[in-house]
């Protein structure tokens, strides 16, 4: 009988870019010099690609919008306008796909990098002739009056905040009611000690650092003590925002790639895989124990109408 969670945890980090990159650490003071060099590294290709770090940033932010992670916030946008707040947009390629979407943008970033910051998202709203607004602050202090947006965005945010429970009421005070915050993308652990293992497999923290994880009743409880009710939480498995850069059918052929290494009867795995409900169904039992340090949830918070 096959244990399902080695063979999910094999298949997730063997595409997540989880490992080292070299030996040699060269000497890296900012985020942008990070993303540079990682961009020099050709066996590091898809993980620049997976990351949107590639250029030119127009591309690369419409080849987000078009993802599968995109199509899947835009579903639970369907239906809402008005004034949108990405916070910690960093190049922006989710204020892109917020302005294509219609909404009016204010991206927060407080890097100003003309590859990795501000100065990136400037340039690219002025190519794209989009009206993002770009404000250089950080998340625990947003310059803006109550009620002011409609949606808050923050794509791997809460994970990077100095203070998660100000970040969190700061971003229900600047929402108006009835507006929703989506927090995408967001690394869990199970217990304070397994910090130091997510953070020695990141692929990037030990450039220059910044990564961090909470357990997954530390971000619910932020969230929640700030005021948003109700609350939904994805889940790592299941939801196509946490899967990217795999979606439901390319883990779907992973896992099928990897029954056939040990019993090679490929066909067979493929009918006994094919149907959606089955495999979702083994998702759904394979996430009961799916412990990877940094695996990634998200959640979706709601401001009550007053």
């Amino acid at each position: 009988m096959f244990r399902l969670t080695p063979l999910w945890q094999e298949i997730l980090r063997s595409s997540s870019g989880s490992c080292r990159l070299m030996n040699v650490e060269p000497e890296i003071s900012t985020w942008e010099s990070a993303v540079i060099w990682l961009r020099n590294q050709p066996a590091r290709r898809q993980l620049v690609l997976d990351a949107f770090y590639d250029d030119p940033l127009v591309a690369a932010a419409e080849r987000y919008r078009g993802s599968g992670e995109w199509q899947a916030v835009s579903k639970l946008l369907r239906g809402r306008t008005g004034k949108a707040l990405d916070v910690g947009a960093g190049r922006g390629i989710a204020s892109y796909a917020l302005a294509r979407e219609g909404f009016e943008v204010i991206s927060l970033e407080p890097d100003p990098s003309a590859i990795v910051g501000a100065a990136a998202i400037r340039a690219m709203a002025a190519e794209a002739a989009l009206p993002i607004k770009v404000v250089e602050e950080f998340s625990e202090r947003l310059p803006f009056p109550d009620g002011a947006f409609d949606l808050v965005f923050a794509r791997a945010v809460l994970h990077h905040t100095r203070d998660l429970d100000l970040a969190c009421c700061e971003m229900f005070r600047v929402l108006r009611p009835g507006g929703i915050l989506v927090a995408a993308r967001e690394h869990v652990i199970s217990k304070e000690a397994d910090l130091g293992k997510f953070l020695e497999g990141h692929p990037l923290h030990h450039l220059y650092g910044g990564e961090h994880a909470y357990r997954l009743d530390r971000y619910t409880g932020a969230l929640k003590a700030a005021g948003f009710s109700p609350l939904e939480v994805l889940s790592p498995l299941r939801s196509p925002i946490n899967l990217f850069p795999h979606t439901i059918d390319s883990l779907r052929d992973a896992v099928v790639d990897k029954l056939s290494q040990k019993i090679p009867a490929k066909p067979l795995w493929r009918v006994a895989l094919g149907s959606d409900r089955i495999f979702e169904s083994l998702l759904s039992v394979a996430e009961r124990f799916d412990n990877r340090p940094g695996r990634l949830y998200s959640f979706v918070g709601h401001k009550g109408a007053s």
